[in-house]
């Protein structure tokens, strides 16, 4: 049962808001969740990204996959290291 880091939607109708949770890659996309892990909001400008970077650290460790975007993400705010993520 692989784990992944990965986005699910809570916003609005054209009002987009997420949250950076750790959940099974086989579970829905707004489904069941093991952990919150951050929050994304692109309404704003710049987009607003917060992190726990601890949780982050301790899922990254433990093999958990960040999706694309989600990788994306933490290069931007610098949680990015060769450890914990290939590329």
């Amino acid at each position: 049962m692989p784990v992944r880091i990965r986005l699910t939607r809570i916003g609005k109708k054209k009002k987009p808001f997420y949250r950076v949770v750790v959940a099974d890659s086989d579970a829905p996309r707004d489904g069941r969740f093991i952990e919150k892990v951050g929050t994304y909001n692109p309404n704003t400008d710049p987009a607003e990204v917060s992190f726990d970077k601890e949780k982050i650290r301790k899922w990254l460790k433990r093999g958990a996959k960040p999706t694309k975007t989600v990788h994306r993400l933490l290069k931007r705010e610098e949680l990015r290291t060769k450890v914990f993520l290939d590329t």
